[in-house]
Parts: structure tokens; sequence; C-alpha cells
């Protein structure tokens, strides 16, 4: 059995872990968005809509498909959804802000 305080310590170190990942997590979810924006932008151009379902499901195989756990497949579908939806809405607002700026 581990004692308090060891057990404080290696507590502090598996977070500073996740605090590293987080780090990195937010760094390439914001580098996924750039993506979204540049996509955004040509749907806008051409006239296309940002929901696209068949994608959405592509996205869903592709990464359920790549998942080895221990977040089920189910899970990593929920925080895809999130994400997906996260990214509908940035295209929505570039897309009022285009449109906004050039009315000016």
């Amino acid at each position: 059995m581990m004692d308090r305080e060891t057990a404080f310590q290696a507590l502090a170190g598996l977070r500073d872990r996740i605090d590293e990942i987080d780090r990195q997590l937010i760094e390439l979810l914001n580098r996924r968005t750039s993506i979204v924006e540049e996509i955004g932008r040509i749907k806008h151009d051409a006239g296309l809509p940002v929901y696209e379902p068949r994608r959405e499901d592509q996205v869903f195989e592709n990464v359920t498909r790549h998942n080895a756990g221990p977040l089920t497949h189910d899970g990593v579908r929920r925080v895809f959804e999130r994400i997906i939806d996260e990214s509908r809405q940035v295209q929505r607002l570039r897309i009022i802000e285009r449109d906004n700026g050039s009315k000016s």
C-alpha cells in the first residue's frame, strides 16, 4: 500500500503529464480548426452547405477505426461529435463575419 505523500507525488506527476497532453490537444484542435475555417471559406464561395452528414459519418468511421482504446468507440464518437459541432459553429461564424465585412 502506498502512503499518502507518495500517492500525492504520483498524482502530481501524472497530472503534469495530463496537462502537457492537454496543451498538445489544444494545439492540434486549433490546427484542425484552421483547416475547418478554410473549408468553410471554400463552401461559402461555392454556395455549399456547412452541414455535410456524409462527411461526418466518414470522420466517425475514421476515428473509430483507428481507436485502440481505452476509450470506447462510443466515447470517441461523442468526443468527435462535439469537435464537429464546434467546427460547424466556427464555419458559421466566419461566414457571418465575411458577409458583414463585405457589406461595409
